[in-house]
């Protein structure tokens, strides 16, 4: 396989991500994807599984996977990891008593290392609510200017308005698209394939390649997201 058949795969994945919906329990996750999608909101039932839709938007295919967020549940969490894209964590702006809770699942998560090259998209739903706590205090609560692993992002929204929803998904693919393998960053999906034992690929160019250790976490994930499909023979 030539690298510019490599590179033509690559190109084609760019343009399909995975996104996982997660957070505590009745916090609005089925009810933002639902609004998101266009469908009526107005009878939303509890998730006792996932939920699974593909969308267009932005010239992007979207697989968001919508996943239960009740206590038996979380354990399963896991099982949704592999291959994600983007992490959009959704929190009950009203539900003040299940925030330090939150903060701890989320935490959790970051730590998990298959999701170490994801962004992460929390939403602060439900500001319509009186009563709801602004983002700034939610922000402060999960404790996110501690985040150092990972590009995120605090949306205050509304599943039930609508109101910015766009606005969140747009900047997570954005930031999404922005640390896919371009032609700046090649050389890092190639020494991945070196040391995949693929240098064979690329001994008749010549190349020496060095690794190069201070890459970020999310630039890896994503050259092993981008290079998934390749079998070299």
């Amino acid at each position: 396989m030539g690298l510019l058949t490599i590179l033509k795969k690559m190109k084609h994945k760019e343009r399909e991500m995975r996104l996982l919906m997660l957070g505590l329990d009745n916090a609005g996750k089925t009810t933002i994807l639902k609004k998101f999608n266009g469908e009526d909101v107005s009878t939303i039932s509890p998730t006792l599984g996932f939920n699974i839709k593909t969308l267009e938007h932005k010239g992007f295919k979207l697989n968001i996977w919508d996943v239960g967020g009740q206590k038996s549940l979380r354990s399963y969490w896991r099982n949704y990891f592999e291959s994600t894209d983007g992490l959009v964590w959704v929190v009950d702006s009203a539900d003040r008593l299940r925030l330090e809770d939150c903060r701890q699942e989320l935490s959790s998560l970051l730590q998990e290392e298959r999701l170490s090259g994801a962004t992460l998209l929390v939403f602060a739903n439900k500001q319509d609510l009186p009563g709801s706590l602004n983002k700034e205090t939610i922000r402060e609560a999960l404790g996110l200017d501690d985040i150092k692993t990972h590009h995120w992002c605090i949306i205050g929204c509304s599943a039930v308005t609508g109101e910015n929803l766009l606005t969140g998904v747009d900047w997570l693919l954005d930031d999404i698209a922005a640390s896919a393998v371009t032609g700046e960053n090649l050389l890092t999906g190639v020494d991945w394939l070196l040391d995949d034992n693929a240098a064979r690929v690329f001994t008749a160019f010549g190349c020496t390649f060095n690794r190069p250790h201070n890459r970020r976490p999310y630039v890896w994930h994503h050259v092993r997201q981008r290079f998934a499909d390749v079998n070299i023979v």
